[in-house]
Formats: C-alpha cells, structure tokens, sequence
C-alpha cells in the first residue's frame, strides 16, 4: 500500500513576502501620483527649474504625520478613520461624506476625461472624448467588480512599479539631452507675490489632499480582513507607498527642468493640454522614439489615479453611511453599488456639463484645501486622544512635526484666502 506525503508548499522567498505584505500604501500613492505630480511638479521645474525642490519636499516630510495617522489609528483600534470622525461628533462625519461626495464625483470626472485624453495618443484611430471616457469607466468598473480588493493591490503594485521605472529612465534620457538654457532667458522667481497662486495651490496639493488618508485606513481595514497584517508591516507599507510619491514629485519636477525650463514661454493651463503639450515637447528635445515612453508615463499616473478614486470614494461613503444609519454596527458595508453611482454621475459631468468640469473641479479644489487643516487636525486629536499600543503612539519628535505642519496647513489656508480674495 503507498503512502503518501504531505508536501509543504514552497518557502516564500524574503522579498516575495514583502511584496505581499505592501497594499494600502501602494494605493495610496497610485491615487496621489496623479495630477499633482504629472501637472503640479512637472510645471514647477518647467516654470521655475528647481527652486522649487526643497519645498516639495518639505511640505511632504510636514504632511507625514496626518496621512499616517490613517494607519496607526486602524492598525490600534480595528476601526477606520471615518468611525473615528463619528465617535468625536456627528458634525464632522456629515463634513466628511459632504466633502468626500463632491469630490468623488467631479474627480472621478476630470480624472476620467484626463485618462481618456491619454488613451487617445496610444490608439491608430480616433474617438471622442466621451466615448474613450466610457472605455476607461467601464476597464475601471470591470477590474474592481470581478477582482475586488486583490485586484486594486494588484494592479496599484503593477502600475507603480512601471511608474516608477519608465519615469527615472525618462530622466536619466533628459539628463543626457538636457540643452542649455537660451542665453536671453531669465528664470522667473519662485519668490515673488506673482508666483504665491501657483505655490499655493502646488503646496496645498502635494502630495494629495489629506481625506486620502481615510481611503488608505479603509484599504488596510479591508487588508486585514484578507491576510495576517502587523503593526510593523502596515507601516511599512505605508512609508514605501508615501516617501515613493515624493521621490516621484521630484522626479517629475526633473523632468520640467530638464526638459521644459526655459523651451517655451506659453505652456498650457488646463492639466490635459498641458500633459499633450509634455508629451509633444519631450518628443521634440530627445526624440520621436520617446513620445511613447513619456505617454505611457502620463497615462499610467492618471489611469491609476482613475481607478483608486473610484474604488477608495466609493468605500468612504459606503462606510460614512453605515455609521450615520448605524455606527455600532459591524457589518462590512458594501461599496460595489457606490461604485457604479460614482461613475454614472462621473460620466453625466462628461456628458451634459464638460464645458462647466474645469468650474466644478476648481470649487472642488478650493473646498478640500480649505478643509485639509481640520481634517489634519482631527487625525491628529484622533491619535493622541485615543489609546494606542506603544510601537504606534506618536513619539514625542513625531508631535512636534505634527505641530509644525498644522503651523503650515494653517498658515497656507490663511495666506490662501489672503492672495483669493484679499489681495
């Protein structure tokens, strides 16, 4: 009679098992590595080379603490920043479903209507916007309602991984073609009042709004659900997915210096024109073979953006409406149905009220920036008012960052509506 033998599966090599301990931070910056890098850090090199370096940096090291506080309160508590907005006041969760709603929808809609701009270089035919808008919908709705949570870790791994290698070896041609600047040219200051509109509105942004950090609690919440998740995993994860985006800032910001500084003095304003004419011009300065490197780029920071939007909105008023109906409630609220009402409003803005997008997405922009600093510092009350285990609790280093940078928040909320509408 033979026996048989329990194989073991084979040991999963160092590096594999921390690729599959990443998630929520990966997607996190997936959602961030959108506009503001593609358009934001590139217009800065493009604009001012790089004065502008330091800050970006800086304002990333001072937004640190509040985007992490959407993993150390989930990984102490088991509960998801939106819970957390609950338990300290009705007024605040009804500020934050207020806000993540308007947001969903006008973001998901420009994001759309950017990626499907992009779509549009890759194919040999053409289509109307509205129609590559729906193909990028529906490729959205089709990989996050049959794949789930495993297929939006997946694929945010897969896009940053291409992100990240097709952009530095975008820079690394740059710097080999870089030309000198026109002798005539005289770099304008990044530190004059005629450029504080575009710090502001470039600092205020960067790295992404600070509600993402709720979407990422909610990922790691669902993360936890699906596979053994630590205290030490889950921040790690977190800092990989958060210090990438503000590597990647000023990679793109190296691009606009390398390749756009001092080429042109009309670059274009609207974030769409301005990608194509990136495109264009990178073709130009090192080469036609080029326009698809760059473009693969352009699409993947937008299409990666597009996705984790929807899923990330869609869970966050999933997960707002299960705690006004019923905060004591453990059941998992499903988003799939938020999902699909995201986009079909996302797609009734593309179709009825495009020429109005760039209106909706500006009043969208001024009211999550003017909110950010509550929100920066609800995450912080959250943190330091509940009772975490030791390895999570804020040190006393990471307290003084989190005052400097509600210092900072508030002084750009004050010194934006000084240039808005006072100056």
């Amino acid at each position: 009679m033979e026996t048989s033998v329990a194989l073991k599966p084979p040991a999963q090599s160092k590096i594999g098992r921390i690729i599959q301990s990443l998630g929520p931070g990966i997607m996190m910056a997936t959602a961030a590595v959108g506009g503001s890098h593609l358009v934001a850090s590139t217009k800065a090199g493009a604009i001012f080379g790089w004065q502008l370096a330091l800050l970006i940096l800086l304002v990333n090291v001072l937004k640190y603490p509040f985007f992490r506080a959407g993993v150390i309160y989930t990984m102490g508590t088991g509960k998801s920043l939106v819970a957390g907005y609950a338990k300290m006041g009705r007024g605040y969760l009804w500020l934050f479903t207020l806000l993540s709603g308007i947001s969903a929808v006008i973001n998901t809609a420009a994001l759309t209507l950017f990626s499907a701009s992009l779509l549009g270089l890759f194919l040999p035919f053409d289509l109307s916007l509205p129609v590559l808008s729906a193909i990028v919908i529906i490729a959205c709705l089709t990989i996050l309602l049959r794949g789930h949570y495993k297929a939006l870790d997946s694929l945010s791994k897969i896009i940053m991984a291409v992100l990240t290698v097709t952009t530095l070896i975008a820079v690394v041609m740059a710097v080999s073609q870089v030309q000198p600047l026109p002798a005539d040219f005289t770099p304008p200051s990044a530190w004059s009042i005629a450029s504080i509109g575009f710090i502001v509105i470039t600092m205020g942004w960067m790295p992404a709004p600070i509600e993402i950090s709720c979407l990422t609690s909610l990922w790691l919440k669902r993360q936890c659900q699906e596979t053994k998740v630590t205290n030490k995993s889950a921040l790690f994860d977190f800092n990989i997915g958060y210090f990438s985006t503000a590597l990647l800032a000023i990679v793109f910001l190296a691009l606009g210096a390398l390749v756009l500084h001092g080429q042109t003095d009309s670059l274009a304003k609207s974030g769409i024109a301005f990608s194509h004419q990136l495109v264009g011009m990178y073709a130009s300065a090192i080469g036609e073979w080029s326009r698809l490197l760059i473009s693969v780029v352009a699409f993947g920071c937008i299409f990666g953006s597009t996705i984790t939007v929807i899923d990330g909105y869609a869970r966050a008023l999933a997960e707002a409406k299960s705690q006004i109906q019923n905060p004591d409630s453990e059941v998992e609220p499903r988003h799939n149905s938020w999902m699909l009402l995201i986009s079909a409003c996302a797609m009734a803005v593309i179709l009825f009220f495009v020429s109005s997008l760039m209106s909706m997405l500006n009043f969208a922009m001024v009211l999550a920036f003017m909110t950010t600093p509550i929100f920066a510092f609800l995450n912080y009350r959250l943190v330091t008012k509940t009772e975490l285990p030791k390895e999570l609790a804020l040190s006393k280093k990471m307290k003084v960052l989190s005052w400097l940078g509600l210092a900072y928040l508030f002084g750009f909320l004050a010194l934006f509506i000084w240039w808005k509408w006072l100056m």
